[in-house]
């Protein structure tokens, strides 16, 4: 899948604010993610976010 920043992604598991889509803020050894409802912003490991990942649902603009 292909994903860069400024890409809505859909995760497996929501995040407790009740929504699954985030958006990509900062791709590197570490991907920085912001909910996209709520503007929570969280950082994990590419590997962990890889697995993680459902879908891109939007590509950057």
């Amino acid at each position: 899948m292909k994903y860069g920043i400024n890409s809505i992604v859909v995760m497996k598991k929501g995040h407790p604010c009740g929504e699954n889509a985030w958006e990509v803020i900062r791709v590197g050894v570490d991907v920085k993610l912001k909910c996209v409802k709520c503007g929570r912003t969280i950082m994990m490991d590419r590997l962990e976010f890889e697995r993680k990942l459902k879908k891109v649902v939007e590509n950057e603009k």
